[in-house]
């Protein structure tokens, strides 16, 4: 299973994240302990959105349609 998610900012909450991952618990621990170059200024992070897809060409695609403008508002009406 590929896991496509998103996170928040805790201390600053108007930041967002979304990404995919096979290990979603790793991951979440990657971007706290600052691993990521795009997300280590804004830990801690907290999940707050995440769907399971059986394998990972659907996750990247809906990834990528996530980080589009349209997506953003998708996920900002519907998932959060």
């Amino acid at each position: 299973m590929w896991y496509v998610y998103i996170i928040r900012s805790v201390s600053f909450p108007n930041q967002e994240y979304s990404g995919a991952s096979a290990d979603l618990r790793q991951r979440i621990a990657d971007h706290n302990a600052g691993k990521s170059k795009h997300t280590a200024k804004f830990v801690p992070w907290e999940l707050v959105w995440y769907s399971a897809f059986p394998d990972k060409y659907r996750a990247l695609q809906f990834e990528k349609y996530l980080k589009s403008h349209s997506g953003r508002a998708f996920a900002r009406k519907r998932l959060l």
